[in-house]
């Protein structure tokens, strides 16, 4: 009898990918897994780089030679094993998508769905909104102009299209069938007899044949009906004449009113990707390019004498300010008043004329005519802008497209809405029976996909929304709605930080789509830092027990209890603490300090505003916000909170940083609207730290992105043996040409191509991976070359130039954030994204301080930190605050919250419910008086009980709870 092994679990057998020491761990079939540890600790490593990366060699080496030079080839990662893995999916937290034509709807196929409703059920009317679009049966129409539909009496005229040769024979031919009579006359409207031997007109293209004069009565159905007839039979539309109007009858899609001709509705005339459906102005895009007034002149509050017109402003064009001033002269227009008080038909004579001067049009006419100029593409790009189309108004699609409608709502006004909103809308449409058959599944289809969204937290979305403008904690939650909706089973899907962006209240959510995920029979392997996800795993994997060369070995594996259990788990650690030590000591002060309420002050949170100086937004109302007003205390740490899509890096990004940025002169920004902006003129500079990577290069490491690595390759080139081989720090690059090898352009490596197989990346053999050249090697500092030095760690650095200020200050920050274990050589592309994060605030920590007080604003700092880097997080943060600059922080992380000095409250929703401000001032009345969900939630976490609520007792877990594991173990 043959025994089949039961297979149960993903094996990984010492894996050696970056950091990895020798892992060995399991991943449970069918189970959702969590892979957690400390920022640098190999989770990535292991997830992507390693279970992903094999998974998907092997399912693509599964296919045939030729398929294969259309896949991407991957090298075999480092490890004696992978067993029993399954075809990979993997869905990273980046956003990949720079496509304009790609949507919300057509990433989440949502589109797809309601293209085909519209060309199963849509409702065809006249392009030119005249009315319905319909066929119809001569015997039908006959009914409704024997009723008077037209008046009485009527005539029915057909238009004869002039044939290209033989027209006064066609002509001819029709007189001897009995078509004796046309329109004509002065009025185009009298009846011309037509007598034998008659010549076609020529400017008659189409020629109106009368078919008969007809009353509007019951007994003459009938003979309307075969007129009918045989009118069609000469064209597609016969026209009714009568003293009500003018009734078009055709036997294809029509309109009744104009007569326009409309193609039956097909899936690609709504797709604006497809020639068929696409607005022919716009090219589907749903917007055109043009020169846009802002950007020529970003600060009209200039006169013209101050030469308002930034392409003016450079010596090769200031000169045409003097043909603009005479002809203001002559036309008495005042040099002296700002731009923005000149009357509107001044500013239109300034911009298209006419005068004897070179007008604004004009001038970027003339460029136009240059365009074969690199320089002159780069300045007209600079002053473009993108503007709504037209002709589709924005909607991307054709007119014949725009005119078919579902239930009253064409397609763009469908997906203008939310997915809320399109939600709320198909609970609320009655089909019937008839147009259920048509649409098939379609309809549950839609409804399903929409509540999958909508349970990832993304109801927020419209569906017209770009894809490019979204997250990539929001574009990771779509690809992982998509994937439940795509029927998969027995897939492996990798996800990293499915929580990015998303609100506390809503990981719930989340971990059940996770769970549903695995409960087809997929294994579910997630990289992740979140709380409620890592408890809610059935499996977890924690890295650690530090980062980068000190991490990169399983310190603890199994069930929660198993990990909570480990007193080795760092993971476990902060779990069993539930509130980090350093937030119970900020809640510990709260209670202190928390005395009677005191009055309310508007935009204080019900305390007296603290002392100047303020940042103020006023009439904030970009994208979904509503005209707030917001005003943050400088050199302080302030949050700005909320739930997704609730407008929180609107107004941190597209209104505080962009109108600032408009005000420094920049005209590639587009600033989101607002009344006003005031305080910032008390700060040096300010500057956006967002989640894009800090280099993709191998050139790029810790030592050059600090600027470091200059007093590294000047301290090289002042030894005596440099100076005797006249070796300049430039030799010390190997970035440029001189000093570094030859053979691989400092790169250490070559790449072979291997044609059908992946190419492969071997230790270059002239320099031995060492990445310069000999004589360049040759020179020695502190007993090192140049290529040992940078294989030291950021505290060896330390230690071995000690005596060296400028560099000590300069890679100081580096191990004050937690990155001391760093190699000063190690390329930032192989950093996490933790790690990425912390090494931007070390290069700001390590700016000299007499540049001025800053304001930095952060989005989301607390992405790829581990509950433990957290605090390291803070602690800089904090650093910033005490040396005076002002920090601003767009955040969920609740710990980080509790630790702000003042929080903007946003909400009380995503998208069109949000956009409103909750509250502004001090954490403590936050707690004590806010009322939206990111008090709520941070209520709860912090266990912190308001006037008049029942004491709360927060726990220190060491092992899970009883009732939770007797819910396992059954």
């Amino acid at each position: 009898m043959e025994v089949h092994e039961t297979i149960d679990a993903i094996e990984v057998v010492n894996a050696r990918t970056h950091n990895l020491r020798g892992v060995d761990c399991r991943i449970p079939h069918g189970r959702v897994t969590v892979v957690t540890g400390p920022s640098g600790a190999g989770k990535s490593s292991l997830a992507f780089d390693t279970v992903y990366a094999e998974g998907q060699r092997r399912f693509v080496e599964s296919m045939s030679t030729y398929a294969r030079n259309f896949l991407e080839q991957r090298e075999r990662p480092p490890v004696d094993d992978v067993r029993h893995v399954l075809p990979a999916v993997a869905l990273e937290a980046r956003n990949v998508v720079r496509n304009a034509r790609s949507t919300v709807g057509t990433l989440t196929e949502l589109h797809d769905v309601l293209r085909l409703l519209f060309a199963n059920l849509g409702d065809v009317g006249c392009p030119l909104g005249h009315g319905p679009a319909r066929r119809t049966e001569p015997a039908v129409a006959a009914d409704e102009l024997a009723r008077g539909i037209v008046g009485d009496p009527f005539l029915l005229v057909v238009r004869k299209e002039r044939p290209r040769h033989g027209a006064d024979a066609a002509l001819a031919e029709l007189v001897r069938f009995g078509f004796a009579r046309r329109l004509g006359g002065e009025s185009g409207e009298e009846i011309v007899r037509l007598e034998p031997g008659a010549t076609w007109p020529p400017e008659l293209d189409p020629l109106p044949l009368v078919l008969g004069r007809f009353r509007a009565d019951a007994d003459g159905a009938a003979r309307i009906a075969a007129t009918l007839e045989d009118g069609l039979k000469l064209a597609p539309r016969v026209e009714a004449i009568g003293p009500r109007g003018r009734r078009f009858v055709a036997a294809e899609l029509a309109c009744a009113s104009c007569g326009t001709a409309v193609a039956p509705p097909s899936p690609a005339l709504f797709s604006f990707n497809s020639p068929l459906g696409a607005c022919p102005t716009c090219q589907g895009f749903g917007r055109v390019i043009g020169i846009d007034p802002e950007r020529v002149v970003p600060d009209p509050r200039r006169s013209l004498a101050e030469r308002p017109f930034a392409p003016w402003n450079s010596p090769a064009y200031e000169e045409l300010y003097d043909g603009l001033f005479a002809a203001c002269r002559r036309r008495k227009v005042s040099l002296e008043v700002p731009w923005e008080r000149l009357p509107a038909e001044v500013r239109d004579w300034i911009w298209h004329g006419p005068g004897k001067f070179c007008t604004l049009d004009g001038f970027f006419a003339w460029l136009e005519q240059r365009t074969y100029k690199v320089h002159v593409r780069v300045l007209l790009a600079r002053y473009r802008s993108y503007t709504s189309c037209a002709t589709c108004g924005g909607a991307r699609l054709r007119p014949e497209a725009l005119a078919v409608t579902l239930h009253g709502e064409s397609l763009p006004q469908l997906t203008g809405r939310d997915v809320a909103g399109l939600g709320r809308w198909l609970a609320a449409r009655t089909f019937t029976p008839q147009e259920r058959a048509r649409a098939g599944h379609l309809l549950d289809e839609l409804g399903e996909r929409l509540a999958v969204l909508s349970r990832v937290g993304l109801d927020y979305l419209a569906l017209d929304r770009q894809a490019r403008t979204l997250s990539g904690g929001e574009a990771q939650r779509i690809h992982l709605a998509t994937a439940l909706g795509s029927g998969l089973t027995r897939t492996l899907y990798v996800l990293d930080e499915p929580t990015i962006g998303l609100h506390p209240s809503d990981s719930a959510r989340l971990l059940e789509l996770l769970r549903d995920l695995a409960a087809r029979g997929n294994t579910v392997l997630v990289v992740e830092h979140d709380a409620t996800i890592i408890r809610g795993a059935d499996h977890i994997i924690d890295l650690g027990p530090e980062a980068g060369e000190r991490g990169g070995q399983v310190v603890a594996e199994g069930t929660l209890a198993e990990i909570l259990a480990d007193a080795a788990s760092p993971t476990g650690r902060c779990l069993r603490r539930r509130v980090s030590r350093a937030a119970r000591e900020h809640l510990d002060r709260f209670h202190r300090e928390r005395g009677p309420a005191s009055p309310a002050t508007p935009g204080a949170g019900g305390r007296a505003a603290p002392a100047p100086p303020w940042v103020e937004i006023l009439g904030a109302r970009a994208n979904n916000l509503r005209g707030i007003d917001v005003r943050f205390p400088l050199r302080s740490l302030v949050a700005v909170t909320g739930l997704s899509g609730s407008g929180k890096s609107t107004l941190v990004d597209n209104v505080l940083y962009a109108n600032y940025q408009r005000r420094r002169g920049a005209v590639e920004v587009e600033p989101g609207a607002c009344d006003a902006l005031r305080g910032l003129e008390a700060v040096a500079d300010l500057t956006l730290v967002d989640q894009t990577p800090v280099g993709r290069s191998t050139r790029s490491n810790p030592a050059t992105f600090t600027k470091a690595y200059d007093d590294i390759r000047r301290l090289f080139a002042s030894t005596e043996e440099a100076r005797r081989r006249k070796v300049s720090p430039s030799h010390f690059s190997f970035n440029v040409e001189g000093g570094r090898c030859p053979e691989c352009l400092g790169t250490g490596v070559q790449e072979v191509d291997m044609q059908f197989m992946a190419p492969v990346t071997v230790v270059c053999d002239v320099c031995q991976g060492r990445r310069f050249r000999r004589d360049v090697l040759a020179i020695r500092l502190a007993g090192r070359d140049i290529a040992e030095t940078l294989e030291l760690t950021i505290d060896e650095t330390l230690t071995a130039f000690a005596s060296e200020k400028g560099l000590v200050r300069k890679l100081r920050p580096l191990v004050d954030v937690g990155l001391g274990y760093l190699r000063l050589g190690q390329p930032t592309s192989t950093l996490s994204g933790g790690e990425a994060q912390r090494l931007k605030l070390a290069s700001f920590l390590g700016r000299p301080a007499k540049e001025g007080p800053r304001l930095f604003l952060f989005d989301e700092p607390t992405t790829g930190l581990h509950l433990s880097d957290v605090e390291v997080l803070v602690r800089t943060l904090r650093r910033l605050v005490k040396r005076g600059d002002s920090v601003l922080v767009v955040e969920h992380h609740l710990d980080l919250i509790a630790r702000a000095d003042w929080i903007v409250d946003l909400g009380p929703g995503g998208g069109p419910q949000g956009g409103e401000l909750l509250f502004s001032g001090p954490v403590a009345d936050f707690l004590e008086q806010g009322e939206g969900p990111t008090a709520i939630e941070l209520r709860r976490h912090l266990g912190w009980r308001r006037r008049g609520e029942p004491s709360v007792t927060i726990r220190r877990q060491s092992t899970m709870p009883r009732r939770e594991a007797t819910r396992r173990s059954s």
